[in-house]
């Protein structure tokens, strides 16, 4: 059964710091990406990572406060997250790319991965 298991959502201060990993079994895959969905937005990625290769992709406003890595030996992904913002609130997602997804649009867009997680919340406030 394919399946991704995200952790490590939570309260933190802004300015502060968190680690989420993704934890995936039972499937091969070509890459996972990281999204976030804000209360009233659309859901919009963050970053992703190769598997084999390990390149990584971030969007703008992620760029330098955002760090995705992966530990292809325990198959999880983590998304260190730093210099966090209240506007950084929202469930955060974790998606992979199957060896059955048929459909690419871009490293960050969510109609590129076809696996998805049930979501970690992060709240960012004082």
């Amino acid at each position: 059964q394919l399946q991704l298991v995200e952790s490590g959502g939570g309260l933190v201060q802004p300015g502060g710091s968190l680690r989420l990993s993704c934890a995936a079994s039972g499937f091969n895959y070509f890459g996972v990406g990281w999204f976030r969905q804000a209360p009233g937005r659309e859901r919009e990625g963050l970053a992703s990572i190769d598997r084999n290769e390990g390149r990584t992709y971030y969007a703008e406003f992620v760029q330098g406060r955002f760090t995705i890595s992966r530990d292809n030996a325990e198959n999880t992904v983590d998304l260190q997250m730093s210099e966090l913002k209240p506007e950084d609130t929202g469930i955060y997602y974790c998606a992979a790319r199957s060896p059955y997804s048929s459909s690419f649009y871009g490293y960050l867009a969510d109609g590129s991965y076809d696996v998805w997680g049930r979501g970690t919340q992060v709240t960012v406030s004082s």
